[in-house]
């Protein structure tokens, strides 16, 4: 037998004698005159003061006794009456009796046994304590749960008041049979109407004192000893799932413990920000905090906090009085949320009133003057540690693994499980299949939040596709080598400790339009085997303050995780020089560039400028970048290996006179607009690609381009091999 059987059946003892107490005060009652219940007369002013409870100035509610958090924080919720006996009698250590907070592997609550003192402590004297019900209201309450629990009660009542219309209990009824009745008592500010333990329906004109009482299902079931979370709150709160922290994250939860327990004995609890743009590893830390004092922590998401004054009272209510009752804490999720917005004031508010442990998931800090606060940066485990995640969990298969994906990748600990499970369970009897399976899972694992904001650009030319000269091609593969060796210059070779900025891999692409700036993004990419993303400006650039920062902060988050290449095309129109502040738009657009530049040197993936406008980038952008690369316009031999690489090994192709195209100065993308634009006209003839159609497609390019036309350099004669 469990040590909660033992509990369960005392409280149950407890129960039916109170009850049946309570059955023969209500029979004497019945058998006195058919006189009507009269209530007791209201004290005054002066005694009611002497018996009004403490109140929190802060959060004007009653001051409860100790809950489960008030022991182990040292103070928090303590009343200044109790003497430590009495902490002891009614605030021992978690797990408590009855209680079922934290939830099993099914989703699933299960009860907990009993702390050790004392040792079958009835739930409703729990109650009471935790709560701060005197004596009467304890009583009264109990009459209200009887109605639930012993079917005797409903007749009972009626013949108690002596009217067969009022088969409930009332707060007159309390007044005439219970001991020491307090006119205080039908006060919303005193616990029983406070912590809404009543549900009062009072009809019309009818007087409060007449009113039907009954009592709320979840005290009812708490007093049975059935301690879960309330279903009311249940369809908006998630539980926090427990975590394993690597040591730098675990360093961080073990200064915050050291700051909460040397919180001044009396005062709340500082509300814990947990700022960083990984919600998954804020949420284990805050867990883990939570699971070091017995507690659960549970996740709200500001989005469902409500919008009307009453329906959020209620909700507050409702969670300070599970705080109460059970071990918990709260993970408020406002990653969301921008200072300003409509949910700001909600947040703010909910965060100044909720108490007990409380945790706020934020990019920048939240709390205000009416709340304490303890700001906290959380990053994602380091990249030593996520090496070693993946070594621990690819054991003998491991091999160069775990260093590449640590240096590409930037996952928190459980999304490296995730991948690596998967990956091991799809080349099960295949090893040699292991390292192609975990890149392009982890690939797939970070495409999702990319996609929603910025286009996907799938590489289909290598870098010696490439037609530059011999000093280009050289800074290229010179920046592909950089982004595959980060992780052992950065981390093994101890750069990363030894540089707070700097970095970052960043290249600008300056050239004219068509001399191959986003081919040689796709070239990169595939060379190394990473997602190119395009920035659409459009999506990005907003006119409204504020927002085009929010966006490009949204991007580059989503971006760190996967070591994506950004490809900012045309990035004069974003990175443009910073202009003299002469009114407010030229000062926030001064904001988004410094912002960008923050960004830049922060950013852990590839980014790559592309521009036809050197000049008009802002210095501060070229100081910054590691490497520029000078697209030149094609000389005559590039343009040739253009010309000759311009047509796939399917197409049917007649005799090409590779140096007179040669001859004609276009970049590389005009020769392959003009390409395509001949095999269709071959296509549509039933023909080759031939040079006649070649030179109609170069002349046509030309005028596009408002070049000037020969018409003897466009001319072909069949017979004389081409002389014209």
């Amino acid at each position: 037998m469990s040590d909660y059987a033992p509990w369960l059946e005392a409280n149950d003892r407890y129960l039916a004698a109170a009850l049946a107490e309570l059955r023969e005060r209500l029979q004497r009652a019945a058998q006195r005159s058919d006189e009507p219940i009269a209530p007791p007369p209201a004290p005054p002013a002066t005694a009611l003061m002497e018996v009004a409870p403490a109140v929190d100035a802060t959060t004007n509610t009653p001051t409860p006794k100790p809950s489960w958090f008030a022991r182990l924080f040292g103070g928090a919720h303590t009343h200044p009456t109790l003497s430590t006996a009495e902490l002891d009698a009614i605030a021992p250590p978690a797990p408590r009796p009855i209680v079922a907070a934290v939830p099993a592997a099914d989703g699933t609550t299960a009860a907990l046994p009993p702390a050790t003192a004392p040792e079958h402590t009835p739930a409703l004297v729990l109650l009471a304590n935790r709560l701060g019900l005197n004596a009467f209201e304890r009583d009264l309450l109990l009459l209200c749960i009887g109605m639930e629990l012993d079917t005797r009660f409903p007749a009972l009542c009626a013949q108690a008041q002596h009217d067969p219309a009022k088969p409930y209990p009332t707060f007159a009824l309390a007044f005439a049979v219970l001991d020491a009745p307090s006119w205080d008592t039908l006060s919303p500010e005193r616990p029983l109407r406070y912590w809404r333990l009543l549900e009062i329906h009072q009809p019309g004109a009818q007087p409060l004192i007449g009113a039907a009482l009954a009592a709320d299902e979840r005290v009812v079931n708490f007093v049975k000893g059935l301690n879960y979370l309330d279903d009311r709150l249940t369809p908006l709160l998630t539980a926090l799932p427990p975590a394993v922290l690597p040591p730098s994250q675990q360093a961080l939860v073990d200064q915050v413990l050291d700051t909460l327990r040397h919180v001044p004995p009396g005062e709340p609890l500082p509300v814990v920000q947990l700022l960083g743009s990984d919600g998954t590893s804020k949420q284990a830390v805050a867990q883990t905090i939570a699971a070091t004092f017995g507690a659960q922590a549970w996740r709200l998401s500001a989005e469902l906090l409500p919008t009307t004054a009453g329906e959020q009272e209620t909700l507050l209510r409702l969670w300070q009085r599970e705080s109460q009752l059970l071990p918990l804490a709260l993970y408020l999720d406002a990653a969301e949320v921008e200072r300003g917005d409509a949910n700001s004031a909600l947040v703010k508010r909910f965060l100044a009133r909720a108490g007990g442990l409380a945790f706020i998931d934020a990019r920048e800090p939240w709390a205000g003057a009416a709340t304490r606060a303890l700001s906290v940066d959380v990053a994602k485990p380091s990249a030593v540690e996520q090496r070693a995640q993946w070594q621990q969990l690819l054991g003998a298969d491991a091999g160069t693994h775990p260093q590449q994906l640590a240096g590409h990748f930037d996952f928190n600990l459980g999304r490296i499980e995730q991948i690596a499970r998967g990956a091991l369970a799809a080349v099960e009897g295949k090893p040699a299949a292991l390292a192609q399976t975990l890149w392009q899972s982890a690939l797939a694992h970070t495409r999702p939040a990319l996609d929603q904001l910025a286009q996907r650009i799938e590489p289909k030319a290598g870098l010696d596709d490439l037609k530059l000269p011999a000093l280009e091609k050289a800074l290229l593969r010179q920046i592909a080598d950089q982004v595959a060796q980060r992780g052992t210059v950065y981390d093994d070779w101890g750069f990363r400790a030894r540089m707070n900025r700097g970095l970052s891999i960043s290249a600008l692409f300056a050239g004219e339009s068509g001399t191959g700036k986003t081919m040689a993004a796709e070239a990169l990419a595939r060379e190394l085997g990473l997602s190119l993303y395009r920035i659409d400006l459009s999506a990005v650039v907003s006119k409204y303050i504020g927002e085009t920062e929010k966006n490009l902060r949204k991007l580059f988050d989503a971006a760190e995780d996967g070591g994506a290449i950004l490809f900012f095309d045309e990035a004069d129109a974003l990175f443009g020089k910073r202009s003299e502040v002469k009114d407010s738009h030229d000062r926030y657009a001064n904001i988004e560039v410094n912002y960008l530049l923050q960004r830049l040197e922060s950013y852990r993936g590839l980014a790559i400028l592309a521009t036809n406008l050197k000049g008009a980038l802002d210095n501060a952008f070229l100081r910054r970048l590691r490497f520029i690369v000078n697209f030149p316009f094609p000389g005559l031999a590039e343009r040739r290996a253009i010309w000759a690489a311009a047509f796939p090994p399917q197409a049917a192709v007649g005799a090409l006179d590779l140096d007179r195209l040669a001859r004609f100065a276009l970049t590389g993308g005009s020769i392959q607009g003009i390409a395509l634009n001949a095999a269709f006209m071959a296509a549509s003839a039933g023909a080759q690609i031939a040079m006649p159609l070649l030179l109609d497609a170069v002349r046509g390019e030309c005028r596009k381009l408002d070049k000037p036309v020969n018409e003897a350099d466009f001319r072909w004669l069949e017979s004389a091999g081409g002389q014209s």
